[in-house]
């Protein structure tokens, strides 16, 4: 059957519909989207071919990317973030801290990275003593500024306790004698009015206490010569000619995008993994304390901290035990408690006593601030600069960095090398 043609009107009508459906896809950037979703992608260290992938196929880290990525595809009005920087790399971090900077929207972030928050933040609101106080500025701004209300809310309060003490002996001096009874009596009243001031108290400062070994380890202590690996004897290397040693004064973070090889070349210096070509060498007497990115999987989350470090390591004090779980702030009513219930940060401290029970001469620690809040980074970073061994870090955390190490190398290719410049320097190469 032959249908009737649509009249005039029917035809401006779905013109009309046309063009409102055509305005509200260029509205929301409809034409543009698989472009800025490559581009949010991309800097977030997506490759070409992973971008084509079926999410399922992706690890978890990279499914928390994808989450970010949409976060910041949709462009909301209120953007949250917590944690945004914990499955990143540095490149992707450098990206995001850019992307924010440019962001008209709001956004509020919760984050343990410290260079991070300074340059992304322009305001920061502190949860203290269960109320909310906002600062101008980003967080070397706020830290300042809080310092600057614990000490005057602190003087302010020991001026009024002698203004008290002063008016108050005025009262026991003459409270019995007539022709001061007036006085006293105002005195006692404005002693009443004065109230207390209000002090804001700092959270207690602590420090992660690393023991240092106390033997030492005649050089060498650990060398690659001509080290090859890979996973798999049909696929190339991961890694190929690999020729470094390391001392006892080592201190070098290394670097390079997920996915490089980072975890793998920390297995390989820990042992965990075995070359598949040339010789690595170890001193006999070398003792390393490894943190891995996945160290809670290994734990008996039933366990509390106390037992899992008394059946790791049997037939010491119990008294050792509590005060080595203490040295990483994990105190009497935590080293209680099973570690199911404990946080990632505190699940963190407890790797971090575990691995140093045995005084180690060398710290290998992948991605160790990753559940660790702000003090608790400061007290990690604390504990390294006063540690007496050699220190390997795989971070993306650019203060922890930039405060604990000496040199960084780069994992590129299928080979590591020592970079010349400065974290400066090579994070302006990571921008370029």
């Amino acid at each position: 059957s032959s249908s009737t043609p649509p009249t005039d009107a029917e035809l401006t009508a779905l013109a009309l519909e046309l063009s409102t459906i055509h305005n509200r896809l260029a509205d929301i950037g409809a034409y543009s989207a698989e472009a800025r979703a490559a581009t949010i992608l991309g800097g977030l260290s997506f490759t070409q071919e992973m971008m084509r992938q079926p999410t399922k196929r992706l690890s978890g880290g990279w499914r928390m990317r994808v989450s970010l990525a949409r976060a910041l595809f949709v462009e909301p009005d209120l953007l949250l973030l917590d944690e945004p920087t914990n499955h990143l790399d540095l490149h992707a971090v450098l990206w995001l801290e850019d992307y924010l900077t440019r962001w008209k929207r709001t956004v509020v972030v919760v984050s343990h990275a410290r260079q991070f928050l300074n340059a992304v933040c322009t305001d920061v609101v502190h949860l203290h003593a269960r109320e909310l106080t906002t600062y101008r500025g980003n967080y070397d701004a706020f830290a300042r500024a809080f310092s600057d209300r614990v000490k005057t809310s602190k003087a302010a309060a020991e001026a009024q306790e002698q203004k008290k003490a002063h008016i108050q002996a005025f009262i026991d001096k003459f409270r019995y004698n007539a022709h001061r009874a007036a006085l006293v009596q105002s005195r006692i009243k404005a002693l009443e009015r004065m109230g207390d001031v209000q002090v804001v108290e700092a959270d207690p400062a602590y420090v992660f206490q690393f023991p240092n070994p106390t033997d030492l380890v005649s050089p060498p202590v650990l060398g690659f010569t001509d080290v090859d690996f890979g996973y798999r004897k049909d696929q190339p290397p991961i890694f190929r000619d690999l020729n470094f040693g390391v001392g006892l004064d080592s201190r070098f973070a290394i670097v390079g995008p997920n996915g490089a090889g980072k975890s793998t070349l920390l297995n390989l210096i820990s042992g965990s993994l075995q070359a598949t070509g040339g010789s690595v060498y170890r001193n006999s007497s070398l003792r390393l304390g490894f943190f891995s990115q996945h160290h809670a999987e290994s734990m008996d989350l039933a366990l509390t901290p106390l037992q899992h470090l008394m059946k790791t390591f049997p037939n010491n004090r119990e008294s050792a035990y509590r005060s080595h779980l203490a040295n990483f702030g994990v105190v009497a009513s935590l080293a209680a408690q099973p570690m199911y219930t404990l946080s990632g940060g505190q699940k963190s401290r407890v790797s971090l006593a575990t691995l140093t029970w045995t005084k180690p001469h060398m710290l290998l620690l992948d991605e160790p601030s990753n559940h660790l809040d702000l003090d608790a980074v400061e007290a990690l970073i604390q504990g390294l600069n006063a540690y007496k061994g050699a220190v390997i870090v795989v971070s993306h955390d650019q203060y922890l960095i930039e405060s604990t190490v000496d040199h960084l190398w780069v994992v590129s290719g299928d080979t590591v090398k020592p970079y010349g410049g400065t974290f400066e320097d090579y994070k302006k190469t990571l921008k370029a």
